[in-house]
């Protein structure tokens, strides 16, 4: 099975008649990608040691605690305390994650669809929101008492939102297919208004 970045490689030739590249420097890349996780007012120091670990299993980089920055006493959260933990991949190990999520971890999610096309942000990058860690095979034996969710950030080189979609798709992200009425855009039907009687 081909890998993600030997796809990337071959996304300038693929791509450039679609989207006029006219030098390789054009060609769309992935920079980075962010992996966070919210732990929220956790006080438990063995739950937020396991997430620790499972994201150090799933990654194969440990990730960095954040604090929050400040305290707030109705969520009983104090400034410094344990909010979040975010993992920034790049390179290889960058790679590695992808292939793993693209073709092991997706297709065991349950009654798994496809992903949404919708969340590409203005600036070109793919933020997919996990549920459960568990998809993931390094992390599957957990009890439920312990699954916890995490955000997926693909930072990308691409400046508009449908060069990412069409670069990701390349890629082998299985993106929702729609339908050929859910493609079309809704109508709203507005009543006329009766003319006022004179």
């Amino acid at each position: 099975m081909e890998s993600i970045k030997e796809k990337t490689k071959e996304a300038f030739d693929i791509m450039k008649s679609e989207f006029h590249y006219k030098n390789i420097m054009q060609a769309p890349k992935i920079e980075k990608v962010v992996i966070s996780c919210g732990v929220g007012s956790q006080k438990d120091k063995k739950k937020l040691d396991l997430i620790e670990d499972r994201l150090l299993k799933i990654t194969g980089q440990k990730p960095v605690r954040k604090g929050a920055k400040i305290s707030i006493a109705a969520f009983k959260v104090r400034e410094g305390d344990t909010v979040g933990m975010q993992i920034t991949l790049r390179g290889q190990r960058m790679y590695d994650f992808l292939d793993r999520l693209v073709n092991i971890a997706l297709p065991r999610t349950k009654d798994f669809r496809g992903i949404s096309a919708n969340a590409v942000d203005e600036m070109g990058n793919y933020t997919l929101g996990i549920k459960e860690n568990t998809i993931f095979p390094e992390s599957s034996d957990e009890d439920l008492k312990d699954v916890f969710g995490l955000a997926v950030t693909i930072v990308t080189n691409v400046k508009n939102k449908d060069e990412t979609k069409a670069f990701l798709t390349h890629l082998g992200f299985p993106f929702k297919k729609q339908s050929a009425d859910k493609a079309k855009a809704t109508t709203v039907h507005v009543s006329k208004s009766r003319a006022p009687k004179k």
